[in-house]
């Protein structure tokens, strides 16, 4: 149910006379577009300040992906720092197996050296004793001799002293 272009046009003369007064009634004292121009003047105000905010945002992004960069650099030379400080550790692990295994091989010498002084000595020990023997059959022979010439004195003594005590009863 429309209503025709008069009713319209009367409705509309009829009204707007006191179409002010109802507004203002209403706390609309300004006209609808005067709002619509408030509106669309807040709204540009904060497309402007979401843009600003974007932007302050895109920067802060960036600034974050620079300090990563950063972090990762800083990481990337720790990295080739303690690989550098690790690879001398491995080499003066090395020198020190190299050193040990040089003690090894100087004990070895060592050893050896000792084993042939060892048996050296060994030897001279052996010699020590057939001399010992040598000097004990010397021994034993000259014992044998002073028995047999103590046996010989004990027994020329008594047979001297026979002589003396037969010559001594003959002359007495």
């Amino acid at each position: 149910m429309s209503l025709p272009q008069s009713d319209i046009d009367l409705i509309i003369q009829q009204l707007k006379p006191h179409l002010s007064i109802w507004m203002s009634d209403r706390g609309l004292e300004k006209p609808m577009m005067m709002y619509e121009i408030e509106i669309r003047e807040r709204i540009v105000r904060v497309e402007e300040e979401l843009k600003h905010q974007r932007e302050l945002m895109q920067q802060g992004f960036t600034m974050m992906n620079q300090r990563f960069e950063q972090s990762d650099r800083r990481f990337e030379i720790m990295r080739d720092e303690m690989n550098k400080r690790f690879e001398q550790v491995d080499k003066r692990f090395e020198q020190v197996d190299k050193r040990f295994e040089q003690m090894d091989k100087q004990f070895e010498l060592i050893r050896e050296e000792m084993k042939e002084r060892f048996e050296q000595v060994d030897k001279r020990f052996e010699q020590v004793d057939k001399r010992f023997e040598q000097a004990d059959k010397r021994f034993e022979s000259l014992l044998q001799r002073i028995d047999r010439f103590a046996i010989w004195s004990f027994g020329a003594t008594l047979t001297l002293a026979g002589l003396v005590l037969g010559a001594i009863r003959l002359w007495l």
